[in-house]
Order: structure tokens, then C-alpha cells, then sequence
């Protein structure tokens, strides 16, 4: 592992050891850490903390990128920040994440302290084509989704036990926390023509179908495939690109529509039995359970502590 510890005039030296090279910009007083694991020849995971601080990847800079044509993927493990490239720009809380890659300008802005996990790698590595990379970029990476809980669960431990590993499991670590981004990634970038064709686009349709009909009781797996007249392990398969299964899936955005519900004014007047089944669940003590696994809390206590902070942000 390597440590590094620098003040806002080392900062720019200092991305080029774990980053991809930048001109920054601090606030005073600032000072940054950041503690390294390689685990390949152009694969580097990282933890940071910094200050308050702007970043700049300028076109020259990008007009100079190297051989290896590095990306950056960072997780927000606390803090906020703000990420622009081609024209998006992203939005950054705790727990989210975002792709950026070396080739094209982008700016980034830390308004507050920072703490992050970031992967530095050779864009060769991830198994996309050049468009879907580029669509993938500047895109902030709901934490809520399971993929993007398991790539953060998965890079924290990689990250505590890399020191442990021989030099081809490193690489072999590395190589898998590549395919789970590739895996989250799919989940965020919209449809690239001749990119998924029509396998992609039956999972759009069937995401679609599901978020529509969530108060339909009787939508279930074997009826979701049926809808779209395919079977149920193909419909398993479709869903597996973007790290779920159908059933997961379908429960997950039932969830997230009560939890709505229960957030907004216009549903006060509801009973939580009124909301369970306008989100589609059949039994309210199933719901009940599968919301406090989901939340954390009762339906009624997150009632209670949210309604009047309005509804619960959507993915």
C-alpha cells in the first residue's frame, strides 16, 4: 500500500500517482490522503480525503492522453460533488458513483470534504464499446441499485485485504471489480444504437411494463414473462445485465412506490393497508417485513419521520 499525504499545491503532482492528471484548484488550509493498492500494471484502487476543491481536465490535457487511455470510477463515500463531461453533468451524495474517462475534457467540484474510493484503469479493461463508455460517463450511479451496492461492497473489502493477495490474485481481483462496473454501468447508460439490440430493448420494454403496472397485483415473474412471451430463465437472463432478477426487481420498485406514498401529502389520508396494496403487494405483513429489511424502519415510522420533508427521491 502506498500512502500519500499533500497540500492544495501538491494536489496536481499528487493525482498523477492515483488519479488522472488535472488542474486543481483549493481552498485554503487545504490537505488531502490518499492510500493506494495496485493491483495491476494499469489498475489502481484508491481511498481519498480531501478538502473543499475544483478540477479541470483541460482539452489539451485530454488531446495528450496516453497509451493506456485511462477511466476513473469513484464512489462517493461521503460528501458531495458534482462531475461534468460531454455535456451531463452528475450529481454526487453518498454512496453514488460516476465514470469519467481521460480522453475528454471534464470538470469536477468538491463543495464540501470528501471521502472517496476510486479505480484507476486502462479503458481496455472494461468489456463495453467505445459508445457505451462514453454514455456511461458523467452519470451518477444510484447506491440503492444492487449492483452498485455489491461493486461498493466488493471494493471495500478488495480494498482491505489486497495486501494479503499474491500478485496474479490482485490481478485476478481487479479484473472481477472491473466486470461488476461493467455489470452497474448497464444499469445507468441509456440504449446505444447496435449497442444491447433487441435483447436490450425487451428488458427497457419489460422495466417499463413493470414500473406501470406495479398496482396490478397479479404481476408477477411467470406473468411478466408471459406479458412479453418469453420464458421465465429467459427473463432471468435479461435481468442479470443489469445485476437483479426479475423478482428483485419488481419488489425493489413496489417498494420505492410506497415509500413515495408514505412520504407525500396527497396519500396522508391513506391507511398503510390502502398503500401496500396500491403498490401491489397482496399481504400487508409481507409488505410490512419487506419494507423494514428494505428501510430499515416500520412503514408507519418512516410515515412519521418523513411525511412532512416531502416525497423520498425516486431513482
Amino acid at each position: 500500500m502506498q500512502i500519500l499525504e499533500f497540500s492544495g499545491e501538491e494536489l496536481e503532482d499528487a493525482a498523477g500517482a492515483f488519479s488522472i492528471p488535472v488542474i486543481a484548484r483549493t481552498a485554503p488550509g487545504f490537505r488531502g490522503r490518499a492510500a493506494s493498492q495496485e493491483l495491476g500494471e494499469t489498475l489502481t484502487l484508491t481511498r481519498t480525503h480531501w478538502g473543499q476543491m475544483s478540477s479541470v481536465r483541460t482539452d489539451r490535457m485530454a488531446a495528450r492522453t496516453s497509451a493506456d487511455d485511462l477511466m476513473l470510477f469513484c464512489i462517493y463515500v461521503a460528501g458531495r460533488g458534482c462531475v461534468r463531461q460531454h455535456d451531463r453533468c452528475a450529481e454526487l451524495a453518498a454512496g453514488a458513483g460516476v465514470l469519467t474517462e481521460a480522453r475528454n475534457r471534464y470538470e469536477r467540484i468538491s463543495p464540501t470534504e470528501t471521502w472517496r474510493t476510486s479505480m484507476r484503469f486502462s479503458r481496455e479493461l472494461l468489456p463495453l464499446r467505445t459508445a457505451e463508455l462514453t454514455e456511461g460517463c458523467a452519470r451518477s450511479m444510484d447506491p440503492s441499485a444492487p449492483a452498485m451496492r455489491m461493486l461498493s461492497a466488493y471494493l471495500d473489502r478488495l480494498f482491505e485485504v489486497a495486501d494479503e493477495l499474491t500478485t496474479p490474485q490482485r490481478l485476478d481481483a481487479g479484473r472481477a471489480a472491473i466486470e461488476m462496473l461493467a455489470m452497474a454501468l448497464r444499469g445507468v447508460t441509456p440504449s446505444v444504437p447496435g449497442g444491447d439490440g433487441p435483447e436490450g430493448l425487451l428488458l427497457e420494454m419489460m422495466r417499463t411494463h413493470v414500473r406501470e403496472h406495479l398496482t396490478d397485483p397479479h404481476l408477477r415473474v411467470e406473468e411478466l414473462a408471459r406479458r412479453h412471451h418469453v420464458s421465465v430463465s429467459h427473463a432471468y437472463t435479461l435481468f442479470e445485465r443489469i445485476g437483479t432478477t426479475p423478482g428483485a426487481y419488481l419488489r425493489e420498485e413496489r417498494l420505492l412506490a410506497a415509500q413515495a406514498m408514505l412520504s407525500g401529502r396527497e396519500h396522508d389520508r391513506r391507511t398503510i393497508s390502502a398503500i401496500s396494496a396500491a403498490a401491489g403487494f397482496l399481504d400487508l405483513r409481507t409488505f410490512e417485513r419487506a419494507f423494514r429489511r428494505r428501510f430499515g424502519t416500520t412503514p408507519s415510522s418512516w410515515r412519521s419521520e418523513h411525511l412532512h420533508a416531502g416525497p423520498a427521491p425516486r431513482r
